[in-house]
């Protein structure tokens, strides 16, 4: 029998770590499976792009994988039993356009490796009246109604982003660049650019600065209503759109699972991404709890979700074939960040992710962040083109034991 692996989630990671298997494993020994909702492969980082206007080429993943030896389901998950080794969705349709069953329906799939990669949403913090009326760009959905909205919003209204990390400054940037009849502003807890260089934080300030676009620093939002925010000091900022990104909530399955998770919902794994409770199961992305650098957990991103995913193809492969383990140390090396469409900071980092004094700012680390997209997309895209890798075959035997060492679970 062929040893089932499914991949849960084909955003960056679970579509990289699907066509890595793939290209690593002999077809006659492996059926890979990639479960998505979505027909199309979503460019997250490029959700604020879409919010504010710009139409994305669709990348179909019927056609992605074609001829890779990947299956692509298109179901929404709605359970996992780790101990019995099952998955239960929500049938779409299957990769051919056509419902796998003749319509859709609830269907269980069992496996002997899952990867689960189905990643994180938008976090409302808790905060009154966010869910209810903020706009969210964590997924295409929430990007394509806040298109809407402000498509439809006249000169001179106000547009307020709430949440002075990455995602906040490339919508607020990306927003007052395509609209400069609007009134855009940012509120920011902490001061604006907090963790970027004296540099990086001067050129932020300038482009702001040129875009027009009102600061609020140590700023705490408390209350959304439909047409303005309250803060902690009692203020009142006007907001006929408020956009909400305060930060990323995992998937809530994991935690409804038998599988170890941390208090953010993240699935505990050692540094091949392998669940330290249940070893036939893999965690990558945002979806993972991993040590990095320091001792410290990766973040939730594009940046540790990529080679998280070749970090537990890898792993899975070697194995499932008899062969030696990798163990990459995972860091980072730099923040991209856009600035609209002209401009960008590229804020160079220690592995453990702070800012040293270098960075690239202005027209090229636009250029830079493009072809750093550019280059994520392509390797979705294209799963098993590259350097020529011999397919293994897979070594009959009993799974292994996890590994003891543990992750330290807190920042």
């Amino acid at each position: 029998m062929q040893h089932r692996v499914i991949v849960l989630g084909a955003g960056y990671s679970g579509a990289i770590a699907a066509g890595r298997l793939a290209k690593r494993l002999h077809r006659d020994d492996v059926a890979i499976t990639l479960v998505d909702a979505e027909p199309d492969f979503v460019e997250r980082v490029r959700l604020h792009q879409l919010a504010a206007g710009a139409d994305l080429a669709p990348r179909p993943y019927s056609e992605m994988f074609a001829g890779t030896g990947v299956t692509v389901k298109l179901a929404r998950v709605t359970g996992v039993d780790a101990d019995r080794r099952t998955v239960t969705v929500r049938t779409a349709a299957d990769s051919t356009g056509t419902a796998a069953d003749g319509g859709a329906g609830v269907e269980e799939l069992e496996y002997d490796t899952l990867v689960y990669a189905l990643g994180s949403g938008w976090h409302d913090q808790g905060v009154p009246g966010a869910a209810e009326h903020a706009h969210e760009i964590a997924g295409r959905p929430g990007a394509l109604r806040l298109r809407e909205r402000l498509a439809a919003l006249g000169a001179g209204e106000h547009v307020l982003v709430v949440g002075g990390g990455l995602t906040g400054l490339e919508a607020a940037t990306e927003i007052a660049e395509s609209r400069p009849d609007l009134r855009v502003a940012l509120a920011a807890r902490g001061g604006l650019g907090d963790g970027l260089s004296p540099k990086g934080r001067r050129h932020l300030r300038k482009v702001l600065d040129g875009l027009r676009v009102t600061v609020h620093e140590h700023t705490d939002v408390t209350r959304v209503e439909a047409d303005r925010v309250t803060t902690a000091a009692g203020a009142h900022l006007p907001a006929a759109v408020t956009v909400w990104t305060t930060g990323f909530a995992v998937h809530p399955i994991a935690k409804a699972t038998a599988v170890e998770t941390g208090e953010s919902g993240q699935i505990v794994v050692d540094r091949t991404m392998r669940s330290l409770s249940h070893p036939d199961v893999y965690a990558i992305g945002d979806a993972a709890l991993v040590e990095g650098p320091g001792g410290k957990p990766l973040r939730m991103s594009c940046a540790s979700g990529v080679p998280s995913a070749w970090q537990a193809a890898d792993a899975i492969a070697a194995r499932l074939t008899g062969g030696k383990v990798p163990n990459v140390p995972l860091r980072y090396f730099n923040q991209c960040i856009s600035l609209g469409r002209r401009d960008g900071l590229i804020q160079y980092v220690t592995a453990d992710d702070r800012a040293v004094r270098a960075a690239l700012t202005g027209r090229p680390a636009a250029l830079y962040k493009e072809v750093v997209c550019k280059g994520a997309a392509w390797g979705v895209a294209n799963p098993t083109v590259g350097k020529p890798v011999r397919r293994r075959r897979v070594v009959r035997g009993p799974v292994q034991a996890a590994p003891a060492t543990r992750v330290r679970t807190s920042a």
